[in-house]
């Protein structure tokens, strides 16, 4: 087993509490949840709505992932958190699924949560496995 390595990406969003953005371990990466935030204007407002929460949150997490040499094809597994479960569920999924190939999707969990930080309507964590050279 090889030491862990805690990666911050300096293009990366701004955290909103004391983590790392990634961290890798035996060729597995765990991304942070990430959350609705401009990275280049961290202290605007949240976008409006689930469809432009939910692209921005993939957004940033295409920047953490680059950041460490991986795209949204070695994602294994996703957690996706909403604060407005049965209202926005429909559209996060059609936002989501236009990411990915129908036949290349990650395994995943969507989770109602009563909150998020910064009030966002949703925040998405990654597995990652980083192909063997």
């Amino acid at each position: 087993m090889t030491d862990p390595l805690f990666h911050m990406i300096s293009e990366g969003p701004r955290p909103v509490a004391p983590f790392s953005h990634a961290v890798e371990s035996d060729g597995f990466v765990f991304v942070t949840g990430q959350m609705p935030t401009d990275p280049n204007a961290p202290d605007a407002d949240l976008p409006e709505g689930i469809e432009a929460q939910t692209h921005r949150v993939i957004e940033n997490l295409k920047i953490v992932l680059a950041g460490v040499g991986l795209d949204l094809s070695h994602i294994i597994m996703a957690r996706i958190y909403l604060t407005e479960f049965y209202r926005d569920y429909d559209q996060m999924n059609e936002v989501w699924q236009s990411y990915f190939p129908v036949d290349r999707r990650p395994a995943r969990t969507t989770i109602g949560v009563t909150g998020l930080a910064l009030h966002a309507l949703v925040e998405i964590d990654l597995v990652v496995k980083r192909p063997k050279k």
